[in-house]
């Protein structure tokens, strides 16, 4: 049996010396290494997409690799693609590191400088497993598989600039279309998702944020089924409780919730923090809200140059969704696009909180009328982005409209 290998290297030297030893091993067939984390999860997730069979039995994951840290990628990994074996190589082959990377799903571990017996027992070991797992899957399992979701954030460049409603129209609209929607509230201190929804749940995020292993029972507990069928993790009730929340939890929530649900929509907030930061890294698509004024402007050129600076996002992988928006302001959607550096959504929402005021009012967002102005560019910027499958029964009742196609602004997987 051949054993696909898809080795996960930042290091030129490093990577060169593992694929010398990998191109030595009997029937093993290496790919080439990818550079970084993201590369590496794209890469499985393009693979698993198109068949589970696609997917190489052993991924070797090298210390150093960034900008996601080894153990927490070997988490992301065994969660999202439990039928790939993990090896995690590095010079610290101590009893402390093999238990870290056992808990974190890894299938082995193999010491630096590498040695061609060690590797090819790991690799064998590793590939022997997985091949077993593949047996299996599919017969019923409490386990995930598959390439997930995709995964939304939503920011805003200040507080007010309607980035939980913005949030919640594009969840209700993915979810009206037929697609499984969750809903997750990361605006840790301040969230306030479920009174846009007139919801009382006792359940929040925190409830996951010191599971190890987030099984889809585990998450299913967690999670509200709202009455439009969108999933909601709400945020804790008491703000102070948000600090449970740690960058390294909120990869295994996304994680967890981008291989239950199509798309995945997360509100962010304003604020930034470790644990939201983690799931703007993570996202395919990420938002920021901003009304065309000086100060709301000002802080989203801000917001995207500290993106920049924590390496978490670059501006043109940024898409700015001007809300409020008027054709006699003299901050127009260009402008916007050229003083941040991001590329600026073609649909704009306009100024109309009227229309908006009663629902949010009374907590019942999902009751927004069809005809209103704001729901149908909401809605329309949900068919831009993709999140919407056009059928021809919303096409007719123009529930979708200015959707003029996914405009390719998912991150690697995507396109």
């Amino acid at each position: 049996m051949t054993t696909r290998i898809l080795p996960a290297v930042g290091e030129p030297d490093a990577a060169r010396s593992i694929a010398h030893l990998l191109s030595q091993l009997p029937d093993a067939e290496p790919a080439g290494p990818v550079g970084d984390s993201t590369s590496l999860i794209d890469t499985l997730a393009r693979l698993a997409a198109e068949s589970l069979d696609e997917l190489p039995e052993v991924v070797l994951v090298h210390e150093r690799i960034g900008p996601v840290p080894a153990l927490e990628l070997i988490r992301e990994v065994a969660l999202r693609f439990p039928a790939v074996g993990v090896v995690l190589v590095t010079a610290d082959a101590g009893p402390g590191l093999y238990s870290a990377a056992m808990d974190s799903g890894a299938r082995g571990l193999v010491g630096l400088p590498l040695s061609y017996e060690e590797l090819a027992q790991r690799v064998q070991s590793a590939a022997g497993w997985s091949v077993g797992v593949r047996r299996h899957l599919g017969a019923g399992g409490d386990v995930f598989t598959g390439p997930g979701g995709t995964v939304v954030t939503v920011s805003g460049a200040k507080g007010g600039v309607g980035t939980t409603v913005t949030a919640v129209q594009l969840a209700l609209a993915a979810r009206a279309s037929g697609m499984t929607v969750a809903l997750a509230d990361l605006d840790l201190q301040s969230g306030d998702v479920a009174s846009y929804l007139d919801v009382q749940f006792r359940r929040s995020i925190v409830d996951l944020a010191t599971i190890q292993d987030i099984s889809p029972r585990v998450l299913q507990d967690a999670l509200y089924s709202h009455q439009s069928g969108v999933g909601l993790l709400l945020a804790p009730g008491e703000g102070e409780r948000g600090e449970d929340v740690s960058d390294r939890s909120v990869r295994q929530i996304v994680s967890a919730l981008r291989n239950r649900y199509e798309v995945v929509i997360i509100d962010c907030g304003t604020q930034m923090t470790t644990a939201n930061a983690a799931a703007i890294e993570m996202a395919d698509t990420t938002l920021l809200v901003v009304t065309p004024d000086v100060v709301a402007v000002r802080a989203a050129k801000r917001m995207v140059r500290l993106w920049d600076r924590l390496q978490i996002r670059k501006a043109e992988e940024t898409v700015s969704v001007v809300n409020r928006y008027t054709r006699n302001t003299e901050i127009q959607p260009q402008l916007i696009e050229k003083i941040t550096g991001t590329r600026v959504s073609r649909t704009a929402v306009p100024a109309n909180f009227k229309e908006l005021q009663s629902v949010v009012d009374a907590g019942r967002m999902q009751d927004l009328e069809a005809r209103s102005t704001v729901k149908q560019a909401l809605w329309g910027l949900a068919g831009e982005l993709g999140l919407v499958k056009a059928t021809e029964g919303a096409e007719k009742q123009g529930r979708f409209r200015g959707d003029r196609g996914s405009v390719g602004l998912r991150r690697g997987r995507g396109g």
